[in-house]
């Protein structure tokens, strides 16, 4: 029986790779019977790089980076196996778990370090650029990673502006002369599960403001700049980023990649599983197992586990779906193309215990044998 084991990480506990490595082990314990095939899978956030650098035997690049206060922060990004693609998630040098709660504060925070990541991935013979948006502590509409490539901002007296959201309504001209060729030749996908716009209440300052450190003072101070910003686009380069969706993803870097460098913001889920070549894999499929941390009435809106099973579905292949904690009888879950799910939790205990590295690993391990050998009772 030839079985696909795709898991989206368990956050907070186990990667894509650890959670399948876990579920194979359960399944060869039963039978040798089963052929196992793994696909490290991420839904463009949290263990995107991770899961393509696994997916295509690629590898990790290190890189020392302007942090989102201006300080070094060490990051991460991958190459892929074709070795022209790189992968970066923002958050890697500009995400809210590198400061703390009193630390954050989007007028001062900074996406420099973004930019910095694509210059080495450039260096090292990358011209494809996979990004992953989310998780970050910045509100400066990209202005950070726009400066690490090239571009230039000045305000009303001529001076360039400095960092940070609080900038934003100080811009009167933009330059992007000193931009090098080697950017302008990259070609970016970028990873966007939402559909905010850059400025307004449904903007990037209220919607996510708030979770990074802004009050509401502060929060409307972010807006008028986003505002400003795009009137200062819109008037000399020509681009309505207020039009596009997604735009106030990650702090407004959803424009400045859409608006600056050309970039298509997609689903994450389909992106990844486009470069994991899944639909290909799926060919002599029998079973997949699929889950992540939590499945709920979320799962089936653009989560990894329902990226695969509609693949999967498509086939005709049926597909389990495993997870620590699952909305009881959500009929979306069977309606995304997921077959039967099930907890991985053998009884009550508190979530610390649950998230334990080990215990989670011996729990998809324990649930995967004995899927299997009910499989082979049938």
């Amino acid at each position: 029986m030839n079985i696909l084991v795709a898991m989206d990480s368990l956050k907070g506990s186990l990667s894509s790779f650890e959670a399948n490595k876990a579920i194979a082990e359960g399944f060869s314990a039963v039978s040798s019977d089963f052929n196992i095939v793994t696909v490290p899978i991420a839904d463009g956030g949290e263990g995107t790089v991770e899961a393509l650098v696994h997916a295509t035997n690629g590898h990790f690049i290190e890189k020392v980076v302007t942090g989102p206060l201006g300080h070094p922060v060490n990051a991460r990004f991958g190459i892929l196996g074709d070795k022209t693609t790189a992968v970066i998630e923002i958050a890697e040098a500009c995400g809210l778990p590198l400061l703390s709660v009193e630390q954050r504060n989007p007028l001062y925070t900074t996406s420099f370090g973004v930019g910095e990541l694509i210059l080495d991935a450039a260096e090292k013979g990358c011209h494809d650029i996979i990004i992953g948006l989310g998780g970050s502590a910045t509100n400066d509409a990209g202005v950070g990673m726009l400066q690490a490539l090239g571009y230039q901002f000045f305000n009303q007296e001529g001076d360039l502006i400095g960092f940070g959201g609080v900038e934003l309504k100080k811009i009167a001209r933009i330059d992007g002369s000193a931009v090098p060729n080697q950017v302008k030749d990259l070609k970016f996908r970028v990873a966007c599960d939402v559909n905010n716009p850059l400025y307004g209440l449904n903007g990037a300052a209220y919607i996510y403001g708030p979770q990074k450190g802004a009050t509401p003072e502060i929060v409307k101070a972010l807006d008028e700049g986003l505002t400003n910003f795009a009137a200062m686009v819109l008037e000399q380069i020509g681009k309505d980023l207020q039009d596009i969706s997604g735009a106030g993803a990650a702090g407004g870097l959803g424009a400045a990649f859409a608006g600056f460098l050309d970039a298509e913001l997609e689903s994450g889920v389909q992106l990844i599983l486009d470069y994991a070549r899944l639909e290909e894999k799926l060919q002599g499929v029998n079973l997949t197992i699929t889950g992540e941390g939590k499945l709920d009435g979320q799962t089936s809106m653009g989560k990894a586990p329902a990226g695969i099973a509609q693949l999967s579905k498509k086939s005709g292949i049926p597909v389990i779906a495993l997870a620590g904690d699952i909305t009881e009888g959500n009929p979306s879950l069977h309606e995304s193309g997921i077959s039967s799910f099930f907890t991985i939790v053998s009884g009550p205990v508190d979530l610390e215990t649950a998230m334990d590295l080990e215990v989670t690993r011996l729990n998809l391990k324990r649930t995967a044998e004995q899927i299997g050998r009910l499989l082979k009772m049938v």
